[in-house]
């Protein structure tokens, strides 16, 4: 691997701007980690976003349905870009699928 000075410079097309090796190595790294989650409508979700439900759907073990239009509060992301965690009254352990939901 070849020895690279500080002085060296590339172009992020991204901000447009010319920035040294070391930060683009750092913005790189964290774009990799970062999971992009989107809801039904194509909306990125973020952690203690709002969602609201857009079908009913039957709760696996908790002999429960939940309506459309249920408003869930304050989800998490699970690193899965399908999926969020979420709590809501009586239902420990919910996760959701991000298709089923819209952010409000």
């Amino acid at each position: 691997m070849e020895n690279v000075d500080d002085d060296s410079f590339v172009f992020d097309e991204a901000s447009g701007e010319w920035v040294s090796i070391a930060d683009a190595a750092m913005l790189a790294a964290k774009t990799e980690d970062k999971v992009e989650v989107r809801d039904a409508v194509g909306n990125i979700l973020t952690d203690g976003d709002q969602v609201t439900l857009i079908k009913d759907l039957t709760v696996k073990g908790a002999g429960q349905t939940l309506k459309r239009g249920t408003l869930i509060k304050s989800i998490r992301l699970t690193g899965d870009p399908q999926e969020i965690d979420c709590r809501f009254d009586g239902i420990k352990g919910l996760v959701l699928r991000a298709e089923f939901v819209k952010k409000r």
